[in-house]
């Protein structure tokens, strides 16, 4: 599983001309781009949210824990493309959508369970995600 983090001041997926989920630009915020692979089970999913919800990257080192930041989680399997080899990647890497999407879940869940306010996009669905990058930060996380 693989999650890249993106702190930022707003951000916003829309569905169908829909607003699904948002992060306000009151505050800051973590967008949270999911990744999953066949090897990866609930557990990761859970370790995973945890080291998100602790993860000092937001102003003057706090977490969103520390904060209580909102989280906004979008499942991409292109985390798991690979480019090694012509022009066009690889979707080998990402897991099958019925695993991958009860892991994506659980790793919301996990976030929920935490405490933190967590909004989601729609699993395998065509999202347009607009979001302004703060600082810009970006980190990848892995287990």
């Amino acid at each position: 599983m693989r999650v890249l983090v993106q702190r930022v001041s707003s951000a916003a997926v829309v569905v169908d001309g829909k607003v699904v989920g948002a992060i306000r630009p009151e505050r800051q915020g973590l967008l949270a781009f999911v990744g999953v692979t066949h090897t990866d089970d609930s557990d990761k999913a859970r370790r995973l949210a945890e080291k998100l919800w602790n993860l000092r990257i937001l102003t003057d080192e706090k977490s969103a824990c520390d904060v209580d930041a909102p989280i906004l989680v979008v499942s991409q399997f292109t985390l798991y493309a690979d480019t090694a080899k012509g022009r066009r990647p690889s979707w080998n890497g990402a897991a099958p959508a019925g695993v991958a999407e009860p892991l994506v879940t659980a790793f919301a869940e996990a976030l929920r369970g935490l405490g933190a306010h967590v909004q989601s996009g729609v699993f395998g669905a065509h999202m347009d995600v607009d979001l302004v990058n703060d600082g810009p930060v970006t980190v990848m996380l892995e287990l």
